[in-house]
């Protein structure tokens, strides 16, 4: 049974490639993945770190509450033109109705799909991408957070991709360091690890995850 989505709460979010396959093969995909996720993702949860691999990702967020969550999405501006065509068109049909809130889990599963569309078109593949609808797991204490963080980002090394979380590029390790701006939650993350030193320090060493083996999911 799937752990349930609940408004205000902290989740380690993975899935896999069917099989294991792969389901990012050029740097497109990434890019297009972390696009689409802005799209569907950034009106319904903050997000504190994230890890894309070849096969499978993590992503650790916090759903936003109700009072959170706008009427309208961050794809409006992609919309205007289909919202109005509807208005017009079909005044009254339901689906004309545009200022309900997204709902979380659903929000997930438009972006599973949008980029499942997107990969096998650019791939010239079929069938499903996806291993199963996407794994969750709470995060419930300040602790499982702070190891959390350092296992999303250490994923690449654990896996021998690269040596180091410098490395990689396609983790939020170097966002949070960075300057930038940034949708990423990177106040709330160095406060986790009380600074900025402190974060990156622990870093480098390999980290004991048997604190936080109940949410792992891999």
């Amino acid at each position: 049974m799937k752990t349930p989505i609940i408004s205000g709460k902290y989740y380690h979010v993975y899935n896999r490639g069917n099989n294991s396959g792969d389901i990012f093969i050029h740097e497109e995909d990434y890019l297009h993945f972390l696009e689409l996720y802005a799209i569907y993702i950034d009106s319904i949860a903050d997000t504190f770190a994230w890890c894309l691999m070849k096969n499978h990702f993590h992503f650790l967020v916090r759903i936003k509450t109700k009072d959170e969550i706008g009427y309208l999405d961050a794809r409006k501006s992609k919309l205007d033109d289909l919202h109005l065509k509807w208005k017009t068109a079909f005044p009254e049909h339901p689906d004309a109705n545009f200022s309900k809130k997204p709902i979380p889990s659903r929000q997930f599963q438009h972006l599973f799909n949008a980029y499942s569309k997107w990969f096998n078109k650019r791939h010239r593949r079929s069938g499903t991408l996806f291993e199963n609808t996407f794994d969750r797991k709470l995060v419930n204490h300040r602790k499982y957070f702070q190891n959390m963080i350092l296992y999303i980002h250490q994923n690449p090394v654990k896996h021998g991709f690269v040596e180091h979380v410098l490395d990689y590029p396609w983790t939020s390790y170097l966002t949070i360091l960075s300057n930038k701006p940034t949708k990423l939650k990177r106040e709330q993350v160095i406060n986790g690890f009380d600074n900025v030193e402190n974060f990156s320090n622990l870093h480098q060493y390999y980290q004991d995850d048997s604190s936080i083996e109940h949410l792992i999911i891999e």
